[in-house]
């Protein structure tokens, strides 16, 4: 990448800004669902004529987004999967940094008038070609920018975890409702096409009766880089591993039972004088217990080199995807009957931008998206069961409400 994320004192003084506010709000702080359903590219800032071919391009009126953060994560792979959107569109940018939205915003061919500062950001209301906002911020401000986005009227993509309490996403949830807008949360593998197949493949029967399931998700973290040095902050990230990458693992687990765990138990561990974890977990191990009698078991790690995979048992075979949630060549392979795995083959597709296209059609239909913010609510609530359960050494079983209707 060619520059490091927001660099720039703005967003620096931003975040500095809000750790104070996260750690005085710590410090007071004790919907139907549908069935469902890598390597950071090399140049952070991509040609824009792609993007703007493609609005060309598509037939109809489309969905405006405004993008809120500007780092890698959108820099490098939400920005340039509007080229492949044909109902979503990119027409606002939110940055803490004027120079970088400015120079961005000339790549993208985003008009002057329709770039926002953090301060600024309330006046996105008079914008009427900005039909959604997505969030794309530390965990810690999720909450907070989702309602300012639904109070102005507009529309909210919300990267995940969707907030750092179950209470936030409550919050988030009414906030979008008392506004008439939608909420979605960007469950990226739901998408995925190589987990789609997956999930089809166990509804099918194929590797018969789903018996148990193995999910891990593990990376180094690496705070003296710009993209990392917000999660090793409690106050910023919310936790550690678990809900960074171990989020992966419980939507797996929960997308291709299709139903929501009765109990888990955990346990977690960080390598003692480590100054990358003195506020958050280096390593969580969790099993989560289905209804069905599916026992999932998990990992997360932030102390070992990258994994995203995870292999679903059935009486009949297995599945494997690994790796499983990568943002390009994922893999998936099948055995059955005692037979080697073998490969099987998956059309490629860009799942951010039919993650996108989805809130852009469900808007335009009036139906409900996917992964709306009661989904994120039943991964939050979890993850604070996670953490109950490895402070307090015993299983926690989730109350009836958080089960699907």
């Amino acid at each position: 990448m060619s520059e490091p994320l927001d660099p720039v004192r703005g967003r620096r003084a931003f975040f500095q800004q809000t750790l104070a506010l996260a750690a005085a709000v710590g410090a007071n702080a004790s919907c139907s669902r549908r069935t469902h359903g890598g390597a950071p590219r090399a140049e952070a800032l991509p040609a824009a004529e792609p993007v703007k071919q493609a609005a060309r391009a598509a037939s109809g009126p489309r969905v405006g987004f405004a993008v809120v953060g500007l780092g890698k994560f959108a820099t490098e792979q939400i920005l340039p999967a509007f080229a492949a959107c044909t109902r979503a569109r990119l027409v606002a940018l939110v940055s803490g940094s004027p120079d970088k939205a400015k120079r961005i915003g000339e790549q993208y061919g985003i008009e002057a008038k329709n770039l926002y500062d953090y301060t600024n950001f309330d006046r996105i209301r008079e914008n009427a070609a900005v039909d959604v906002v997505y969030v794309i911020l530390p965990n810690s401000l999720h909450a907070q920018y989702s309602e300012r986005a639904a109070r102005a009227g507009k529309h909210v993509l919300c990267e995940k975890p969707m907030a750092v309490t179950a209470k936030e996403c409550e919050g988030m949830i009414h906030a979008s409702k008392a506004a008439g807008k939608k909420l979605m949360i960007a469950y990226r593998a739901q998408f995925e096409p190589h987990n789609l197949r997956a999930i089809e493949m166990v509804r099918r029967g194929d590797i018969g009766r789903v018996k148990t399931i193995i999910a891990d998700h593990g990376r180094i973290l690496r705070p003296e880089q710009p993209s990392d040095s917000w999660r090793a902050k409690r106050a910023l990230a919310g936790g550690g591993s678990l809900v960074d990458i171990g989020i992966y693992s419980i939507q797996a687990a929960r997308y291709i039972t299709g139903e929501e765990p009765l109990e888990v138990s955990a346990r977690t561990f960080s390598t003692p004088n480590d100054a990358r974890f003195a506020e958050v977990e280096e390593t969580v191990a969790f099993t989560l217990a289905f209804p069905s009698g599916v026992l999932a078991n998990c990992t997360a790690s932030y102390g070992h080199a990258e994994g995203k995979r995870y292999r679903v048992f059935g009486e009949k075979g297995y599945l494997d995807l690994d790796p499983a949630t990568a943002y390009e060549g994922n893999v998936l392979r099948a055995s059955k009957d005692g037979k080697s795995a073998e490969l099987v083959e998956v059309p490629q597709g860009n799942q951010f931008a039919s993650q996108m296209d989805h809130l852009a059609e469900c808007i335009q239909s009036g139906e409900e998206p996917k992964t709306p913010g009661e989904e994120g609510l039943r991964d939050v609530r979890i993850l604070e069961a996670i953490y109950t359960a490895a402070r307090e050494h015993r299983p926690v079983r989730f109350a009836a409400d958080t089960q699907r209707g």
